[in-house]
């Protein structure tokens, strides 16, 4: 079993909650995986610039080569590193609902790990909401993946004493924030061409998503 680190996400000024963010982040650093909480569900976090770490992540959830795997963000300028182009009615939804809600999904700029867009071109982005994930992802210094922390087809896992043996023996350290609130996740939606597509219903309705990306009017 790896080390667990019980957490309280309501209170981020805490000394313990910081030092143990702190030790998350340098476990992701050095190539290592960390199980860490989202609104919804606990996710499996690699640092997804290093095509080793996200092999891993690939390895721990038993997930097909041919799946890929979202990327969290800590800012919205650190879309550019991961996306070849931002269009405009996608940066509106990005100001205008992140953090947290929608997963938006970009043609992959070129030095993307392939692990990550499963030979798509395309790379799924979102800006987390959570307290301890946003923490992480400040202390950790650079996009982390956002896969769920259960084995690939498997329940996904919302309260830490539900994660899968498996997972638990393979990673590097556990974040314990208690149960999560489970339920819905976010609306993904592609934005690789002229106007969004929604791929997946989810937290943000369809629907808000569609007006905003037309509405011209909010671009500046």
């Amino acid at each position: 079993m790896s080390e667990t680190r019980r957490i309280d996400a309501a209170d981020p000024a805490n000394p313990y909650f910081r030092a143990s963010i702190r030790e998350a982040a340098a476990r992701i650093r050095s190539g290592g995986v960390v199980v860490f909480p989202t609104r919804c569900l606990y996710g499996l976090g690699a640092d997804a610039r290093d095509p080793a770490a996200v092999g891993r992540v690939f390895d721990i959830k038993l997930r097909p080569k041919d799946k890929p795997i979202l990327v969290l963000v800590h800012r919205m300028s650190d879309v550019e590193r991961f996306a070849e182009r931002v269009p405009a009615y996608a940066r509106r939804i990005m100001t205008r609902i992140w953090p947290g809600g929608v997963t938006l999904v970009f043609e992959a700029s070129a030095g993307v790990c392939p692990l990550l867009t499963a030979g798509s071109g395309k790379i799924g982005i979102r800006l987390c909401a959570h307290p301890a994930a946003k923490a992480l992802l400040e202390a950790t210094g650079g996009p982390i993946t956002g896969t769920s922390a259960n084995i690939s087809e498997a329940p996904a896992c919302d309260d830490i004493s539900r994660l899968d043996p498996r997972i638990a023996a393979a990673v590097d350290l556990i974040l314990d924030a208690g149960p999560l609130a489970g339920g819905i996740g976010s609306t993904v939606v592609d934005v690789t061409g002229d106007h969004p597509r929604i791929l997946r219903d989810g937290a943000i309705p369809a629907t808000r998503i569609l007006e905003i990306a037309q509405d011209r009017a909010q671009m500046g």
